[in-house]
């Protein structure tokens, strides 16, 4: 049987999702046994070039991790859907917007202003920023279009699957390419996940307290046993996808979400804003202010991965 062509590719994003892929250590023996890799910038020297050589529809899968936040990745993202037969949102920046569309919460002017002169490392007198065209004595330079709307990949082009997480865990890559070397992949649209909700996995113990206060995780050590918001910890639990093995839960840190709103639920923070405020048990307004204000960066809390795929989308300027 002729081996899958598989593509990695790597946009607006940390490189988590890449260093995930590795982490199946002598598993990804198993993914060269069943596909030839044609493009993975990370770790082989494949060329666009070689890509747009490639037929329309040659390659089988493609993994795009990284939100679309300049015009060489929707180039590329537009390029690995015109090549591929499946489309693979692969980790929270990609199905989200992740860590990056929290810019959308500004724009490119302040985004540079911030970066290229108001930073306290910086000496920028002549006001000099990232152009996307510069001739020079050799030629001319160019850069990508750094757009002011961070998008997913799902803005730009069709995809098939969704695999979430920050990165995605080890087990949820290793289901994907299980169901992949099956020939079992579900119906295109599904999200490689639990239809459950995290809370409805976690096994702590809830017993329907309401709070009075808010703790960031360093003020307290909270007891392992017990739900963590009920001990005043924000866990996205009630408004996150779970699926994910806990791993944050396990290491009594709170949910940040990065798996994505559960089934039914289209804006997670409005989810999460909404389970909080149900459990605030303060009914004085100087009180509700000091609850409230014992929230430190409450758009980075609620829509901390999930910014582009909200009903926000993006702050009006």
């Amino acid at each position: 049987m002729a081996k899958l062509k598989l593509a990695l590719y790597w946009a607006a994003s940390c490189g988590g999702c890449d260093i995930a892929v590795l982490d199946i250590n002598e598993k990804i023996l198993d993914v060269a046994e069943l596909a030839d890799i044609v493009l993975w910038p990370v770790a082989l020297d494949f060329k666009y070039h070689h890509i747009e050589a490639m037929e329309d529809g040659s390659i089988d899968v493609c993994l795009f991790n990284g939100s679309v936040r300049n015009s060489e990745q929707e180039k590329i993202a537009r390029l690995l859907r015109q090549k591929s037969k499946v489309m693979v949102a692969f980790g929270s920046c990609a199905c989200f917007g992740g860590i990056p569309a929290l810019g959308n919460f500004t724009n490119r002017a302040e985004i540079f202003e911030r970066a290229y002169i108001e930073a306290p490392s910086n000496n920028n007198t002549d006001r000099s920023f990232p152009e996307t065209s510069v001739k020079v004595e050799e030629g001319e330079l160019e850069l990508p279009e750094f757009y002011d709307t961070v998008l997913t990949l799902a803005d730009v082009v069709d995809v098939e699957y969704f695999v979430p997480g920050c990165p995605p865990p080890v087990d949820l890559i290793l289901k994907f390419v299980d169901l992949l070397a099956t020939a079992q992949l579900p119906p295109p649209g599904a999200i490689l996940a639990s239809e459950k909700t995290l809370c409805d996995e976690c096994e702590r113990v809830k017993e329907e307290k309401k709070i009075t206060k808010i703790y960031r995780p360093h003020q307290i050590i909270p007891e392992p046993e017990k739900c963590l918001l009920e001990q005043g910890i924000i866990c996205l639990g009630p408004a996150t996808r779970g699926g994910c093995g806990m791993r944050c839960i396990q290491a009594n840190m709170p949910c940040r979400g990065c798996f994505g709103p559960p089934a039914g639920v289209y804006d997670q923070g409005a989810k999460m804003l909404s389970a909080l405020a149900s459990i605030f048990d303060i009914k004085e307004e100087a009180e509700i202010a000091r609850m409230v204000d014992e929230v430190v960066d409450p758009a980075g809390t609620f829509y901390r991965f999930g910014m582009s795929s909200s009903m926000l989308k993006r702050k009006r300027m």
